[in-house]
């Protein structure tokens, strides 16, 4: 072996030890969890149980950190300049990290920026519609929003929400003309539907499944690959007719890009443990997801996956938030 060879083995040597120092170490002080939405959102029920959890099982304090603005760009690309040394991580539902990237026009932070961790909650989305739409199911749905070409509103929570985009790629898979109707918000959006100011919506089962319920909306459809526990009864898209309409509101724990394999496999160790803890199961449980925790790799695999079908529904729908 050369001198130059020799330097080179022993320069990896020393970088392969000072990362398995880090992992050992981590976390070596106080962690910050972003979390890039206002407080109380549905990203707050995942982070909080989460950073309890890590507090109380490795001894050091796990600090949720709310920075919303830009549909989750701000607390996002906070995260992907900071240190990668596991002292800063993102928990955050899927929009800033594949949804928008294909919606905005300038974002503040690549792909390559943020380092997948594990995916931590899944829960499906379900068609919902007033009483007043006449339809039972989604077959007559459809007949009725192409008997009506152009005039049908649906509503969403915002421009480029998983709720918005489920409902474009809806539209393409059925090749219907619907108007979509922005709101700042599950919860006025889910109000004027209510009130049958527009006629139907996509949202995640945890926020709209007691008005389903309580008979004031009409469950169509879910769009998971299979039912909800929730609503056994409702049938999947496929079930329903319309293959291909598979979508999530997820939420997954991320760190800065450049953070060290070690380092990245020990904070996906112990969330993982978290995950299978009494508190976090009884929040899989409330919300109807099941076990999604995964490794790095995996989780990569589907992170990219779900950013490329995005992509594709959004450049053929044009749609933006700009």
């Amino acid at each position: 072996m050369t001198r130059w060879n020799r330097t080179l083995a022993l320069a990896a040597l020393g970088v392969a030890v000072w990362t398995t120092a880090q992992a050992q170490d981590w976390p070596a002080k106080q962690v910050t969890v972003v979390v890039p939405w206002p407080p109380g959102g549905p990203s707050d029920t995942v982070a909080r149980p989460m950073a309890k959890g890590l507090t109380e099982a490795l001894g050091k304090s796990f600090v949720v950190d709310n920075r919303g603005g830009a549909g989750g760009n701000i607390g996002s690309a906070a995260v992907a300049k900071a240190a990668p040394d596991g002292t800063t991580l993102l928990i955050t539902s899927s929009a800033p990290i594949v949804i928008n990237p294909h919606v905005y026009k300038k974002m503040p932070f690549e792909a390559k920026d943020l380092a997948p961790v594990t995916n931590l909650l899944r829960v499906p989305l379900v068609l919902a519609i007033h009483p007043s739409v006449p339809a039972s199911n989604l077959k007559e749905l459809i007949a009725h929003v192409k008997a009506n070409t152009g005039k049908i509103q649906y509503a969403s929570s915002g421009n480029g929400t998983p709720q918005h985009m489920t409902g474009e790629l809806f539209k393409t898979t059925a090749k219907l003309d619907m108007v979509h109707v922005p709101y700042k918000g599950s919860a006025t959006a889910i109000n004027d539907v209510l009130a049958g100011h527009a006629p139907m919506m996509f949202d995640s089962t945890v926020a709209i499944l007691p008005h389903i319920k309580a008979g004031k909306l009409k469950a169509i459809a879910v769009t998971g690959a299979k039912r909800s526990q929730q609503l056994p009864d409702v049938p999947t898209f496929a079930e329903a007719g319309l293959p291909g309409v598979e979508s999530y509101a997820w939420y997954g724990l991320f760190a800065p890009g450049k953070t060290p394999r070690d380092v990245v496999a020990k904070i996906n160790a112990e969330a993982l443990k978290v995950m299978k803890g009494e508190e976090y199961q009884r929040v899989l449980k409330e919300t109807g997801s099941e076990f999604v925790g995964d490794s790095p790799e995996n989780f990569a695999s589907f992170v990219k996956a779900e950013s490329e079908k995005w992509g594709k529904v959004a450049k053929e729908t044009g749609a933006t938030v700009d």
